[in-house]
């Protein structure tokens, strides 16, 4: 079935509109809310870690590179979720749930910035972090656990293969800078997944998509 046809089918269904319009909604509003609650988080004082990894790695800046990874799979995603409305609503609930669950982690484990960080620089994220440099957006990392929840939401393998190399590389990138602590990366898979399947099953519930 074409992609044409396939938008089509599912939109015949009341409860396949009122989900994505629920979710297009719920994404914007939490959007809409992060510039504010990053602010928030980056006046606090939290505790900075010991991390044995990031003793042995000399800081590089490699914000061009994790900028270029971050959109071009943005970029791969929006054309599929375009083209596959499952992997639209997928992706849109899941994300919600994925930003909703950062922002209470990052709320109860209250962190400093990682020793020598070098900030982050990325044009376009700094709409949503208030246009100046956040640090304290820690536990759990959205860089790698976004790279991450894309892998789980593309259907093609090819997209997926993209997808984990992105995860690892955005992965080792951000440790290389100093933007997030080991733990930050490591559990954010974890913390994803779970995302995920909650999202997902919203999704999904009760709509056929062929």
């Amino acid at each position: 079935m074409s992609s044409i046809n396939l938008w089509k089918y599912v939109w015949a269904q009341k409860k396949f509109r009122y989900k994505i319009f629920t979710a297009a909604i719920l994404n914007f509003s939490v959007l809409i809310l992060l510039p504010a609650f990053f602010q928030h988080i980056e006046k606090r004082n939290g505790i900075q870690l010991h991390d044995v990894l990031l003793n042995y790695i000399k800081p590089v800046n490699v914000s061009l590179y994790i900028f270029i990874i971050i959109w071009s799979m943005g970029l791969l995603m929006f054309t599929r979720a375009m083209q596959q409305p499952e992997i639209c609503i997928t992706f849109l609930f899941s994300f919600f749930v994925f930003t909703v669950s950062r922002i209470i982690t990052i709320s109860i484990v209250p962190l400093n910035a990682p020793q020598h960080l070098i900030p982050l620089a990325d044009p376009l994220t700094g709409i949503f972090y208030g246009q100046s440099f956040i640090t304290k957006d820690l536990f759990y990392s959205g860089h790698a656990g976004t790279q991450f929840l894309m892998l789980l939401c593309f259907t093609k393998r090819s997209d997926k293969l993209l997808a984990t190399v992105s995860t690892i590389t955005v992965t080792i990138l951000v440790l290389l800078q100093h933007v997030h602590y080991t733990i930050d990366v490591i559990t954010a898979p974890f913390f994803t997944y779970a995302c995920f399947i909650f999202g997902r099953y919203i999704a999904k519930k009760n709509i056929r998509f062929s």
